[in-house]
């Protein structure tokens, strides 16, 4: 299972309405973490890893990540997050 990461143009923030999605936040903290539905998220602020299977990904302010359903990880959050998020 794969973690997508990208930097989205205004454009596509604007179509995905991603401002109107509701927000989470998150202090400097360590947890595991699994995928019911898929989660579409856009960071204001933070900074993060994602541990899967021996492997990392990282991420930070001005990410769009998409999470797969299913996906079991370990959130490692460097800096306090602030997110939109939207599951499907």
């Amino acid at each position: 299972m794969k973690i997508e990461v990208r930097k989205p143009a205004e454009a596509e923030l604007r179509s995905l309405d991603v401002f109107a999605w509701p927000i989470w936040s998150c202090e400097v903290s360590r947890f595991d973490w699994s995928y019911g539905d898929q989660e579409t998220c856009y960071l204001l602020e933070g900074r993060v890893t994602v541990e899967v299977g021996g492997e990392s990904v990282s991420f930070g302010k001005g990410d769009l990540v998409v999470f797969p359903r299913g996906l079991s990880c370990v959130w490692d959050v460097k800096e306090p997050v602030r997110k939109h998020y939207r599951f499907e």
